[in-house]
């Protein structure tokens, strides 16, 4: 199975450049799963709630998931990728996965960053596990997660308690500290992941975030397979074979999943005064 990410940086609040940059990017692309970076036709360091309500769209039926799918079906392949999804007068930081015969399915980022926290609604679909096509006539099961959420390790680990083959990880990473995570997500939950990051500069009130690129791609052993650059426009595309994800044992002894203990994950009652 080819799996891998596109990095690159949107330019902020331009739906139209943004979804040309991507397209210009994926003739004669081989690959069975690519994932772009969170908010990708937007930007992300918003300047106002109005410019945020400018870019978001419906899911489905917005010209971002309409392009998805057009790009799915023409390259054969699932694509995940972030944007922000308006629903009534809520609006989430949402992720799609779409697959070549037009199937979508939707996470709304459960854990937001800074700023997030006063523009968007905290997601409210739980984090979900979906059957996608992995080669061939093979199918796998992929989990979805949007950026911040791998600073919780419940996140990664409710998506392998439900099966997850591959995690697809749209980000716009400015912590430098989750390309060192990843593969440690990846290690504890005997998991593949593809974190796809932009890279690039966003300003606002004299406040600038960088983003650090280094998308990667992690086997279920924590090893990096491929890891994009900081700061320039990249695909990276590895073969994988799914299948590895699932035989959790570690040894003739241990297993990642059966050894787990839930009755002892618990922090005892405070007490009544």
């Amino acid at each position: 199975m080819q799996v891998g990410y596109l990095q690159f940086s949107p330019s902020y609040l331009d739906v139209d450049a943004n979804l040309q940059a991507v397209d210009a990017r994926l003739s004669s692309l081989e690959v069975d799963l690519l994932v772009l970076p969170e908010l990708f036709t937007s930007g992300y360091f918003f300047h106002s709630q109005e410019d945020l309500t400018q870019v978001a769209e419906p899911i489905p039926g917005g010209r971002s998931t309409t392009a998805l799918r057009d790009w799915a079906s023409s390259l054969n392949a699932t694509l995940v990728a972030g944007l922000a999804e308006q629903d009534g007068p809520r609006i989430f930081n949402s992720a799609v996965a779409v697959q070549p015969d037009g199937t979508l399915d939707t996470y709304r980022k459960v854990h937001l960053y800074y700023e997030e926290k006063a523009l968007f609604t905290p997601g409210d679909l739980g984090f979900p596990v979906v059957e996608v096509r992995g080669g061939a006539k093979t199918s796998v099961r992929l989990g979805l997660m949007v950026c911040f959420d791998w600073y919780f390790p419940e996140s990664a680990r409710t998506l392998a308690l439900q099966g997850a083959d591959i995690i697809a990880h749209p980000s716009n990473l400015v912590l430098p500290h989750c390309p060192d995570a990843m593969p440690v997500r990846a290690r504890e939950n005997h998991l593949f992941t593809v974190t796809a990051n932009r890279h690039g500069e966003e300003e606002k009130d004299g406040e600038t975030l960088t983003f650090i690129g280094t998308s990667e791609v992690c086997d279920p052993t924590g090893t990096i397979l491929k890891r994009g650059a900081r700061d320039c426009d990249e695909i990276g595309i590895v073969n994988i074979d799914p299948t590895k994800a699932r035989d959790r044992r570690l040894n003739a002894y241990n297993d990642v999943m059966e050894d787990r203990r839930p009755d002892m994950y618990t922090t005892p009652e405070e007490e009544v005064s």
